[in-house]
């Protein structure tokens, strides 16, 4: 699984601590951006080239992590994309819905609210979760395509 990472200046130092993460546990991972850390920098533009990245990925199960203050810009600029279902997570249990019900394939984190000590864990759950499947979701996420 190859994972795509983007942060505005508010998500900079996140990404790094969950780029660290990820390595440590063998995930592979490409870095969008924001390469340093520039407080004039704006969220959109990342979130569309880790939208970009998954969409032409040759990845079977390509995932995104975006980061931003609140977490919900971030998901707003992601969720414009037909195929993208960014899912805004601030602990274990929405990460694990999100997952479980949703198949999200971008995780969007706010770096203003949830907590450092509990990223790694809200990044596990939200990697090795599984999609269940069911009928309804898979129906829903068919739903939710054929709006754009």
């Amino acid at each position: 699984m190859k994972i795509y990472l983007g942060a505005d200046h508010n998500g900079f130092l996140l990404k790094q601590q969950i780029a660290e993460y990820l390595l440590r546990n063998n995930y592979g991972i490409v870095d969008e951006g924001d390469t340093r850390l520039d407080p004039n920098d704006d969220f959109p533009q990342f979130a569309a080239r880790v939208v970009a990245a998954i969409k032409s990925s040759d990845d079977p199960d390509p995932r995104g992590i975006l980061i931003c203050g609140s977490g919900q810009g971030m998901c707003m600029a992601a969720n414009r994309y037909r195929g993208i279902r960014a899912s805004l997570v601030w602990n274990e249990d929405e990460a694990r819905m999100s997952r479980n019900d949703d198949d999200a394939n971008i995780l969007c984190l706010p770096a203003k609210v949830v907590k450092e000590s509990d990223v790694e864990r809200i990044v596990r759950v939200w990697l090795t979760t599984g999609f269940a499947g069911a009928s309804r979701f898979k129906r829903r996420i068919k739903e939710m395509d054929d709006l754009s």
